[in-house]
C-alpha cells in the first residue's frame, strides 16, 4: 500500500518544484501539501473507503487549483499554465472516475463531476463524462435532455444534440419533456440559422459556401418533431405546451396554425382546447390601431374582448356540460374580476360576469367544492348576506361531508346572530364524519362564551371533554376559559377534576403552570403539575425538563441543587435525538446563553 501511495504523492512533485521556483507557492508550503496529499492518498487505500474521503480529496485539489489561480492573478504570471493547471485537472478528473466507480448510482455525484468540468471549459471530458453517466442512468429523461442542451448550447453541435435527443427517445418513447425539449431545440437551431444568414447578407458574403436549406429555415424539421410527438403523447395539455413553445419564435407562424388546427379538430372534447380558444380573444388585434385610441376607445376594446371570451366559454358550455369545463370558465372569470381597472364600467361587468358563471355552474350542479369559498367571499364583500346564506344551505346540502362549507355556513349565521343556528350545528354533526368534527365543536365553543350563559357553556364544555376526537384540545380551552371567567380557584377545581381523566395534551399542564405563576404561586404547587406532566410526556418532550430546571434556578422558592437530580432523571427517560436536544439545549442553559 505504502509503494502506491509514495508513487501517487511523487507525481504531485514535478509541479509542485515548478510552483516554487516561479514564487507561486513557498517551500514550507510545498511541504505542507506534500504531507496533506499523503494523509489523503492513505484514506483513500483503507480497506473500507468512505465516500466521503474521496470528496475530501478533490474538494482539496479544486481548493489548490483556485489558489493557483489567484496567485497568478496577483502577481500577473501566467508562464508554464497550461501545462501545471492541466496536471492538476486531470488528477482531479481520475479522482471523479475512481469516486464514481465505486459509487455508479450517486447522482450528486455525477452532477459534481459535471459541474466542475463545465466550470473549467473541459469539453472533452463532459462528453466522456455524459456518456458514461448516461450509460448509467440511462432511466432519466432529464439527464438525456441536460446532455442534448449541452451539445447544442456549450459544444454547438447541432447534430451530436438531435442525435442524443433520438437516443433517449428510443429509452422514453412516452416521455412529453423529451419530445418539448427536442422540439424547442430544432425552432432555436432554425432561429440560430436564420441569424447566420441575415448577418452574411448584411456583411455582403458569398452565401454559396454555407448552404442554408429552405425547407430547414422554414422548420421542416422542427414540423417532423412535431407530428411524431402528437402521435406518441395524446391530449390536448401536450398540444397546447408546443403551441407555446412555437409561438416563442417569429418564423413560426404556419406552424401554429397547424397545430392549432390540430388541436381543433382532435380535442374538441377537451375543456383545455376550450379554455385556450376563448383566452385567444384577449390577444385578438382590434381593428383601430391602439396608438391613437382614447383611454375610453380602449376599454370599450378590452370590454368586447373579454365578452367575446366569454361568448367562447358560453359555446363550450352548451355542449361541454362538465365540472371541469365550468371550473375554467368560472377561473377566468375570476382572475379578471381581480385584475386592476380605472373603468367602473368594466368593474362592474367583471363582476357581474363572475356572479353570472357561479350562479350558472351552481343551479347545474357542477360548481367545484373550492369555488364555494371565492363566491361566498364575494358575496360578503357585497355584503350580499342573503344570498350568502342561501348559497350555502345548497352548498351544505350538496357537499353534506365538508367540514369548510359547513364551518363557512356556521361563522355566517353567528354574524348575522340567526336564531337556528344550533338546529344547523346539529345537522352539521349529523353528517360531517365524527373525526372531522373538532374545527366545528371549536366554533361553537367561541360562540358559546360570547353569545350564551356561562352555565350554558360549562355544561357545553363538559360534554367536549368526554368527546375523544375534542377531548384534548377543549380540557385546555376549559382551563383557560374557567380561570378567565371564576379565576384562581375555579381553574384548579377544573383541573382537579380533569387531572385523572386521559388523554391529556402537553398544553393542559403548561396552561396550568401559567395560570400558578400568574398567581406567584408557591414552587411546591409547581413543582406538582411539573411531575404530574412529566409522569405523562417526559420520555419524549425534553423542553418540559428545561422548563422543570429553568424554574427551580429562577423561582424565589426554587433548590437549584436540585437540577442535577432532574437531569440525571432525564437522560434516563430520554432516547435517541431528544437526548441530543436536551444535552445541547441543558449546555446553552447553564451558559446563560438559553
Amino acid at each position: 500500500m505504502a509503494e502506491f501511495v509514495q508513487r501517487r504523492v511523487e507525481d504531485h512533485i514535478p509541479e509542485l518544484q515548478q510552483l516554487e521556483r516561479v514564487g507561486l507557492l513557498t517551500e514550507k508550503e510545498v511541504r505542507s501539501v506534500i504531507k496533506k496529499v499523503t494523509a489523503l492518498e492513505y484514506k483513500l487505500k483503507r480497506r473500507s473507503v468512505d465516500k466521503e474521503d474521496f470528496i475530501s480529496y478533490i474538494q482539496y485539489e479544486i481548493n489548490f487549483l483556485e489558489l493557483l489561480r489567484k496567485r497568478r492573478q496577483r502577481i500577473g504570471y501566467s508562464f508554464k499554465k497550461e501545462e501545471i493547471e492541466y496536471v492538476v485537472l486531470q488528477r482531479i478528473h481520475d479522482l471523479f472516475n475512481r469516486a464514481i466507480n465505486k459509487w455508479k448510482e450517486d447522482l450528486q455525484l455525477w452532477m459534481s463531476h459535471v459541474a466542475f468540468a463545465k466550470k473549467w471549459n473541459r469539453k472533452e471530458q463532459l462528453s466522456r463524462i455524459f456518456s458514461s453517466l448516461l450509460a448509467v442512468h440511462p432511466d432519466k429523461p432529464a439527464l438525456w435532455i441536460m446532455a442534448a442542451k449541452w451539445e447544442f448550447e456549450d459544444k454547438l453541435s447541432t447534430e451530436s444534440s438531435r442525435h442524443v435527443f433520438l437516443r433517449a427517445l428510443r429509452f422514453h418513447p412516452d416521455s412529453a419533456k423529451l419530445y418539448q425539449e427536442y422540439f424547442r431545440m430544432e425552432l432555436m437551431n432554425v432561429e440560430k440559422q436564420r441569424t447566420e444568414k441575415e448577418d452574411f447578407k448584411k456583411a455582403q458574403m458569398d452565401l454559396e459556401e454555407a448552404t442554408y436549406s429552405d425547407e430547414i429555415l422554414n422548420g421542416a424539421l422542427a414540423r417532423v418533431v412535431y407530428k411524431s410527438a402528437v402521435q406518441k403523447i395524446k391530449g390536448a395539455e401536450f398540444h397546447l405546451s408546443l403551441l407555446s413553445i412555437a409561438k416563442k419564435f417569429n418564423f413560426t407562424e404556419d406552424l401554429q396554425k397547424e397545430i392549432l388546427a390540430d388541436l381543433q379538430s382532435l380535442y374538441t372534447e377537451d375543456p383545455l382546447t376550450w379554455d385556450f380558444l376563448a383566452r385567444q380573444e384577449l390577444s385578438a388585434k382590434p381593428l383601430q390601431s391602439a396608438e391613437h385610441t382614447s383611454k375610453q376607445a380602449k376599454a370599450q376594446v378590452l370590454s368586447q374582448q373579454e365578452e367575446q371570451c366569454s361568448r367562447v366559454y358560453e359555446t363550450a358550455l352548451s355542449t361541454l356540460k362538465t365540472e371541469s369545463m365550468w371550473e375554467l370558465y368560472v377561473a377566468f372569470c375570476m382572475e379578471r374580476y381581480k385584475r386592476q381597472t380605472n373603468s367602473k364600467e368594466i368593474k362592474q361587468q367583471r363582476q357581474d360576469r363572475l356572479l353570472s358563471a357561479l350562479r350558472k355552474a351552481h343551479d347545474a350542479g357542477l360548481l367545484p367544492q373550492a369555488r364555494y369559498h371565492d363566491w361566498i367571499s364575494l358575496l360578503m364583500e357585497l355584503e350580499q348576506w342573503d344570498v350568502a346564506v342561501e348559497v350555502l344551505a345548497a352548498a351544505t346540502d350538496r357537499f353534506t361531508g365538508s367540514v369548510d362549507i359547513w364551518k363557512k355556513r356556521l361563522e355566517i349565521l353567528m354574524t348575522l346572530k340567526t336564531e337556528n343556528l344550533e338546529q344547523v350545528f346539529e345537522k352539521s354533526l349529523g353528517l360531517v364524519k365524527m373525526q372531522d368534527s373538532l374545527p366545528l365543536w371549536e366554533l361553537m365553543v367561541n360562540w358559546s362564551e360570547k353569545e350564551r350563559s356561562e352555565e350554558a357553556t360549562e355544561s357545553l364544555y363538559q360534554k367536549l371533554v368526554l368527546n375523544p376526537v375534542a377531548t384534548k384540545i377543549m380540557k385546555v380551552k376549559y382551563l383557560d376559559w374557567a380561570y378567565r371567567k371564576g379565576g384562581y380557584k375555579k381553574a384548579r377545581k377544573v383541573f382537579i377534576s380533569l387531572q385523572e381523566n386521559r388523554p391529556f395534551s402537553e398544553e393542559f399542564f403548561e396552561k396550568m403552570i401559567d395560570i400558578e405563576k400568574d398567581q406567584k404561586s408557591k414552587m411546591v404547587n409547581l413543582r406538582e403539575y411539573y411531575e404530574r406532566a412529566l409522569r405523562e410526556f417526559g420520555a419524549t418532550k425534553p423542553d418540559l425538563w428545561l422548563s422543570y430546571i429553568k424554574e427551580e434556578c429562577n423561582h424565589v422558592e426554587g433548590k437549584p441543587e436540585n437540577c442535577g437530580a432532574i437531569h440525571w432523571r432525564a437522560m434516563k427517560v430520554l432516547q435517541g435525538s431528544d437526548v441530543e436536544d436536551f444535552v445541547t439545549k441543558y449546555t446553552l442553559l447553564q451558559s446563560g446563553h438559553l
